[in-house]
């Protein structure tokens, strides 16, 4: 009995911190679920002094929240020198045991716990508080069909000085937003990224980066993206967003629960698709397709010869024997004396690159946190005109694509190649297209692509290179640095996004280079562009 009033009964479930009880409030007349701290018995008094603030702290943090989704704390009592939590009594079972024992969650049922988890953290999020660890074992499922977020146990609260001392990671480390792992302060975006890696455990029936080791584990969350999740379904895409590694990339809240919304509903969350323009494929899914995994991180303008080049893509077709010598005499044009050889593919040499024509382009990933807005129908009106930012004009190309370009960028065609430059080629957008690329898909063409020039190019390095989805198509990133020693000399720095328009072709490459003194600018103006990008016979 403790405090005279809560009889405990059976343990409810336990963990590294302490275990729940069910009990029964003598006062009251009414079932509760009690916290018991056992941590603090076994470790040194400066470590329990932490561990009970951080207890009472979790108090504090619930109470701030007036929500049905969140589990309500009734009281606070100290017993045999350590703090108990009583709180609402939930019968039901954690998404994390419902998950273990039906294997998987069905996609709209899981998007359906998604929107109330989420509806929680809204809440927590106006009162100024942070969960810091969603994951499954915290969200509850009632037998009623309520679904409630508890365990506010390393909440950080606004105003409240921190308990977490310097150096030292709270929170379930599969769970946690990258963020976090790499020291940064969390923010409302670090819960979506757990609410993200908790729906794709609820439908996978596995943790997306839970490794062999707490060290592994991190770096997955850090620099791995997750196995695309095949079991999702509509719910895919919204995983995927909320998974983006930097938290400005990730959809804010109102934009999550309308995806939730369409999922739940069955719906396919078309705005998700401006969020999801890189998806890696994990390298166990491309030796399941007889391929090797990507190998390693890498983007050269090279991508973008005027004949269609062999970028990396799985499982190479039979490629046409005009275009494989076309792609090999560039290749080796290019590797002869090094630096003047990259100058002469001027990051991707300068052939036709015509729409009907064969030509390679490089192209690189959606802004992750202005991310490509999707390819409305053409029943629909256009609304991306008016999200051309300030600076930026819309280019409707005479080869009939369309895309938007900084004031002042004017088209240079050479041959295959098509570019956008403000200063005759330091910087410049590069479109190519083939309409019937040699390889089964984009990665495989930039793998290709790489074998032969890596060895070649002055200091070359990848940065990275993987497979991906864009516009929901197959699709390929390259990002990679080098350091020309011709055409405007000194380091450089260019990434690539390739895609296919459909199965089998057209494929497109989106590419961008420029000095690697400013590649953040690059890099925004590339994000940009590839939102604004439309396809030739596309209204978006």
């Amino acid at each position: 009995m403790l405090a005279g009033r809560y009889r405990l009964g059976e343990v409810l479930g336990r963990g590294g911190m302490g275990k729940v009880w069910r009990a029964h409030d003598e006062v009251l007349h009414r079932t509760v679920a009690v916290k018991e701290l056992t941590a603090g018995l076994y470790v040194a008094e400066a470590d329990r002094i932490v561990l009970h603030a951080r207890t009472q702290k979790e108090a504090r943090a619930a109470a701030r929240i007036t929500h049905p989704g969140v589990v309500t704390v009734h009281d606070v009592i100290e017993y045999d020198s350590r703090p108990w939590i009583v709180m609402q009594y939930v019968d039901g079972p954690s998404l994390a045991d419902a998950a273990k024992e039906s294997g998987e969650i069905e996609p709209r049922e899981a998007a359906r716990i998604g929107l109330h988890v989420l509806s929680a953290l809204r809440a927590a999020h106006g009162a100024g508080v942070l969960h810091r660890d969603v994951k499954p074992g915290n969200v509850l499922l009632a037998k009623d069909g309520q679904v409630l977020l508890t365990d506010f146990g390393i909440a950080a609260i606004e105003g409240d000085s921190t308990i977490t001392r310097t150096g030292e990671l709270v929170g379930s480390i599969d769970y946690l937003a990258p963020e976090r792992v790499r020291g940064g302060d969390p923010g409302p975006a670090s819960d979506l990224w757990s609410l993200g890696a908790t729906l794709y455990t609820a439908v996978e029936g596995r943790s997306p980066f839970r490794r062999t080791s707490p060290i592994s584990t991190m770096q997955a969350v850090v620099a791995e993206e997750p196995p695309p999740p095949g079991r999702a379904g509509p719910l895919a895409p919204v995983i995927t967003a909320l998974l983006r590694k930097e938290p400005d990339e990730r959809p804010s809240a109102a934009e999550t629960e309308r995806m939730l919304l369409d999922a739940m509903e069955g719906r396919a969350p078309v705005a998700a698709q401006a969020y999801v323009p890189t998806q890696r494929v994990p390298d166990e899914a491309l030796r399941s397709l007889g391929q090797d995994g990507p190998a390693g991180p890498g983007t050269t303008q090279l991508p973008h010869p005027a004949t269609p080049a062999p970028v990396p893509a799985p499982a190479v077709r039979r490629s046409r024997g005009r275009w494989r010598t076309a792609v090999l005499v560039i290749a080796a044009a290019a590797l002869v004396g090094g630096g003047a050889g990259l100058a002469a593919m001027k990051y991707g040499d300068r052939t036709e690159n015509t729409t009907g024509r064969d030509g390679t382009g490089t192209h690189a990933p959606v802004d992750p946190g202005k991310p490509d807005r999707g390819t409305p129908s053409s029943a629909e009106p256009d609304v991306r005109v008016k999200d051309v930012p300030q600076g930026w004009k819309r280019v409707n190309d005479p080869e009939g694509f369309s895309l938007i370009v900084p004031e002042g960028w004017e088209r240079r065609a050479d041959g295959n190649q098509i570019d956008y430059t403000p200063d005759n080629g330091v910087h410049y957008i590069r479109i190519s297209i083939d309409p019937a690329p040699d390889f089964e898909n984009p990665y495989m063409h930039m793998l290709g692509l790489e074998k032969q020039l890596s060895e070649r190019l002055p200091g070359y390095q990848r940065k990275t290179l993987h497979s991906n989805t864009y516009r929901d198509r197959p699709g390929s990133l390259w990002e990679f640095t080098w350091t020309e020693t011709k055409d405007h000399p000194g380091p450089r720095h260019a990434i690539d996004q390739m895609y296919f328009g459909e199965e089998g072709g057209p494929e497109y490459a989106l590419y961008m280079t420029g000095p690697a003194d400013d590649w953040d600018t690059t890099r925004s103006q590339f994000d940009t562009m590839l939102r604004g990008w439309r396809a030739p016979g596309s209204s978006g």
